[in-house]
Formats: C-alpha cells, structure tokens, sequence
C-alpha cells in the first residue's frame, strides 16, 4: 500500500490507530474524573436532601448554555461540574472524527477525506445547527 491516493502504508494506519486510542482513552478518563468530582462536589453539598421524585424539574437554564457551564465550573458546582464531564464525553467522538479528518488529509488519501468531512460536517450540524 502506499501513502498517497486511496490507501496508505500499514506503519502510517497503525500510528494512526494508536493516535485515536489515546485520544479516546484521555477523552473518556477527562470525562470520568471532571463528572465524578462534579458528583462528589453535588453529594458532599445536596447528598443530604431529601428525593422529590413527584415534582419534575428539568435543567437550571444556567446548565443549558457553555457559558452558563462554565460559569457553575468555576464557581465549583456539582452539576455543572458533572455537565462539562457530559460535554466533554460527547466531545470525545467528535475530536476523534477531526483527528482522522486531519490525518487523512496529511497522508493525502482523498477519498477518506472527503468521507470524514461529510461525517464530520454531519456530527457539526447535528451538535450547532439544531434549536437551542
């Protein structure tokens, strides 16, 4: 196989294949520990309270925008510090498809390029273009 045109060389997929791992792996452990110090912060503060399960009470509206997010995170709430862990596990797949797209780019092979960035044009879309 060669680098350039519709394949590439099995030392160029492997390092690939190892990039996206890692990217995984990091992603998904970021993830696990930003959420679940955003429960442990939520149950040292609310761990107490009493259940009201007859009432249903969707997300805070500060929970419903990056900035708002961002603004829990840094004032250290459990549940915007549970919501980033959410968006950066969501995140994860989408950089995955940006690294592939970038890659596939550098090594030439056009017909996955295009591919990715329909793939990946699609999971944008899908993420931004919608209602908010």
């Amino acid at each position: 196989m060669t680098a350039r045109g519709d394949t590439f060389d099995a030392a160029a997929e492997q390092r690939l294949d190892q990039m996206i791992g890692t990217l995984l792996r990091l992603g998904v452990l970021c993830a696990t520990v930003v959420a679940s110090a955003g429960g442990i912060v939520f149950l040292v503060r609310h761990g107490a309270e009493p259940p009201a399960y007859g009432v249903f009470r969707g997300e805070p509206q500060d929970l419903r925008s990056l900035r708002g997010i961002v603004a829990d995170v840094l004032a250290l709430r459990g549940r915007g510090l549970i919501q980033l862990g959410l968006l950066l596990l969501l995140a994860t797949p989408v950089a995955r498809v940006a690294l592939t797209l970038v890659a596939f780019t550098r090594l030439g092979d056009r017909r996955y390029v295009v591919i990715t960035a329909i793939v990946f044009g699609l999971l944008l879309f899908s993420l931004l273009g919608g209602p908010s």
